[in-house]
């Protein structure tokens, strides 16, 4: 008799069928890969990151390979807040049955609290996943993640402006993550992500310039799948909202290993850059990792690495 494994997962009031979701940047808004296959079976789409007026992004290249990874310096290119709703979002719905998490992206506390309100009053939105962390735009992005008290006021504003569930989206930049993932929970977030991508930077040799045209990227890829583990796990120890794991994650192991450091459910991105199909076939893979261990269920997994 073969046993089944339940692989649904919870990050609070969301549920998910698996705990698989896109990340945000590396997605687009869903309809691009939907092309390629049924994105239903996802757990959860996690929308490009939109601001309030439409950005046309950082300077070309935006991005460059490197040992394990990708530098991206896209800078948030996106249609705004008012295209996205009326476009974006109702053709992702169309084809897309699970939760969808809207990404907001503010350059001020009172850009923040606009979008949340709008993409708030939407019925097709489950749940609002706040940047605080970009690290290639100037003036907004990391500079509130970056700061306990910016953090916490970014996501005051957006409890008061949204009813929806908040997750903050926690940058790596940091001396003490636990410090800003307390302040965050402080102020009514329902759930924290992290990490974002690491500042890095590459330079050509023929032109001794900066590869990027921003100069500064962040880094993803398989390479820093030991930092993400490393503040998932201290985030984990320090608040007792859920925690959605993300960073180098590019196998149904690494997911496993994630949860145990303390995550309730998974973003996967640079994986799905390289792969398309990576996100599907990390969901297909699960299963058979949980049985292999013994377990019938991915929530027994959940911060079970810590004592």
């Amino acid at each position: 008799m073969v046993n089944i494994v339940d692989i649904s997962a919870r990050v609070g009031s969301v549920r998910l069928k698996n705990p698989i979701m896109s990340a945000s940047g590396t997605f687009g808004f869903g309809v691009e890969a939907a092309r390629l296959y049924d994105i239903n079976r996802l757990g959860g789409v996690v929308m490009k990151g939109v601001t309030v007026q439409p950005r046309r992004g950082n300077p070309l290249p935006r991005v460059t390979d490197c040992p394990s990874g990708m530098l991206n310096a896209v800078g948030l290119e996106n249609p705004g807040v008012d295209r996205a709703l009326k476009d974006e979002l109702p053709a992702l719905a169309d084809i897309y049955g699970g939760p969808i998490i809207a990404n907001i992206c503010g350059f001020t506390i009172d850009e923040y609290a606009e979008l949340a309100a709008r993409f708030d009053g939407s019925d097709l939105i489950s749940a609002l996943e706040v940047n605080v962390s970009c690290p290639n735009v100037s003036h907004g992005g990391m500079t509130f993640g970056t700061d306990a008290k910016a953090a916490g006021d970014v996501t005051r504003a957006v409890r008061r402006a949204a009813k929806k569930p908040v997750w903050v989206k926690l940058s790596p930049n940091v001396t003490d993550v636990a410090e800003i993932a307390r302040a965050c929970e402080a102020e009514g977030a329902d759930a924290l992500t992290l990490i974002n991508t690491l500042l890095g930077m590459r330079i050509d040799l023929r032109s001794r310039r900066p590869v990027l045209g921003n100069t500064l990227g962040g880094l993803s890829g398989p390479c820093v799948l030991p930092v993400a583990l490393r503040m998932v796990w201290q985030a984990y120890e320090a608040v007792k909202i859920p925690i959605v794991g993300m960073g180098g994650i590019s196998s149904a192991r690494d997911v496993v290993e994630m949860t145990l450091a303390g995550a309730s459910a998974v973003q996967v991105g640079t994986a799905g850059l390289v792969e398309p199909s990576a996100l599907v076939d990390i969901a297909d893979a699960l299963p058979g990792i949980i049985a292999g261990m013994g377990l019938n269920g991915y929530g027994a997994l959940v911060g079970a690495a810590h004592g």
